[in-house]
C-alpha cells in the first residue's frame, strides 16, 4: 500500500485489506495512509460516514480483516516526503547480521551506533534499512527497541498478527531478555535485584533523561555478577520489566554505571576508556527466549558480543 503522492486527492479511493493492515485498528491504518491530515479531520471523516468499510458505516476503533475494501474520500494530503537515506554501512550491517528468519519475525543482531528508526535524510534507522532491503516485505514492524548505542537482540515482526502476539508475550512475562554489561569498579554482590521507580524527565536542552523517582513507574533489574576486574565487573542485566534506560539507570542507582554511558555514567571513568580507545557504551543485548508466538515452540536466541566489546574484555585485568 502507498501513500498518495499529489496534494490533493480528488478521487475516492478503495483499498482492499491485505495481511499486512490485518487487525489494525481504522484509525491508526488512515492515520497513516493519509499522511499529512490532522488526525481531528480523520476522524470527523469517519464519523461523517464519508470513509466507510465493506460500504458500511464503521467506528474508529474497529479492527481490520482482510479482504475488507475500504473507502476514502477526496482529501487534501501531505506532498510526498522526501525520500529517506539508508547508510550503505547499515544495509551491509544488517544482511549479515540476521540470527534467525521464519515467516512472522525476524531476530537481528543489531549493530551499535545507529537507531532503531529514524526520520528523513541521513537520520535514518535499522527499521528503515531493512524496508529497503525487503522493498518485496509489505510488512515490517520493531517488535521492541534497543538504544542506538546498544548492540545485540532485536526482534522484527513481518505480520501484524505476528506483532500482536509479541507484543502480549512483552507485556507478561512471556520474553526474557538477558544483557552483557561491564559496569565501573567491584560489584560485590553474586546477585542483586534492583526494584525502583524510574521517571522520564526532559532536560532543558531537549535530551531525554530517565530518573529514580517515586513519582515514576515500577521498574525492576536482576543484576548477576559474571567475572570481576580490577576497576571493572561484568554483568548480566535481566531487567523483568521494559522502561526506557532502565538497566543503565539501575545500573547507575547502584554505583556501578556502565562504562562508557555518557548519559548516566562516571565522567572520571569514561575518560579514562576514552585514553584506552573505547568509547562506546558496554551494553549488548546477548539474549533472548519465548515461546513461538504461532507454535509455541520454546525458543533461545543469543548475539555474539561485538569484536570492540571483545576487544575491550581482553585488556582488562582480573582479579
Amino acid at each position: 500500500m502507498k501513500n498518495p503522492e499529489n496534494q490533493i486527492n480528488s478521487q475516492v479511493h478503495w483499498l482492499e485489506i491485505t495481511e499486512a493492515n490485518h487487525e489494525q485498528r481504522l484509525d491508526n491504518f488512515l492515520i497513516g495512509y493519509l499522511k499529512g491530515v490532522p488526525k481531528t479531520r480523520i476522524y470527523r471523516l469517519v464519523r461523517k460516514g464519508e470513509v466507510r468499510v465493506n460500504k458500511g458505516r464503521a467506528d474508529v476503533s474497529y479492527k481490520l480483516e482482510i479482504g475488507d475494501i475500504v473507502r476514502i474520500p477526496p482529501v487534501r494530503v501531505a506532498e510526498k516526503p522526501a525520500d529517506i537515506i539508508v547508510q550503505p554501512s547499515l544495509k551491509y550491517s544488517l544482511e549479515n547480521h540476521i540470527i534467525y528468519e521464519d515467516d512472522g519475525f525476524i531476530v537481528l543482531n543489531k549493530p551499535a551506533g545507529f537507531a532503531v528508526h529514524g526520520g528523513s535524510g541521513i537520520n535514518s534507522g535499522v527499521i528503515e534499512a531493512l524496508r529497503q532491503i525487503r522493498p518485496q516485505q509489505k510488512f515490517l514492524e520493531l517488535v521492541h527497541r534497543l538504544d542506538k548505542e546498544t548492540s545485540g537482540c532485536l526482534l522484527i515482526a513481518k505480520k501484524r498478527s505476528v506483532l500482536k502476539l509479541l507484543h502480549e508475550l512483552f507485556r507478561g512475562d512471556g520474553i526474557r531478555k538477558t544483557y552483557l554489561a561491564l559496569l565501573a569498579g567491584q560489584f560485590k554482590h553474586k546477585k542483586q535485584v534492583v526494584d525502583v521507580p524510574l521517571l522520564k524527565n526532559i532536560q532543558n536542552g531537549g535530551e531525554r533523561m530517565v530518573v529514580v523517582s517515586q513519582a515514576g513507574k515500577s521498574a525492576e533489574t536482576l543484576f548477576t555478577r559474571l567475572k570481576q576486574f580490577q576497576d571493572t565487573t561484568l554483568v548480566h542485566a535481566a531487567p523483568k520489566t521494559g522502561r526506557t534506560h532502565q538497566i543503565r539507570v539501575h545500573a547507575a542507582w547502584l554505583g556501578h554505571p556502565i562504562i562508557a554511558d555518557d548519559r548516566y555514567g562516571d565522567d572520571a571513568t569514561n575518560k579514562a576508556f576514552k585514553k584506552r580507545g573505547h568509547k562506546r557504551l558496554f551494553l549488548h543485548a546477548e539474549q533472548l527466549q519465548f515461546a513461538h508466538p504461532v507454535t509455541g515452540a520454546a525458543l533461545s536466541f543469543n548475539a555474539p558480543l561485538p569484536e570492540d566489546l571483545e576487544l575491550l574484555l581482553s585488556h582488562e585485568k582480573p582479579l
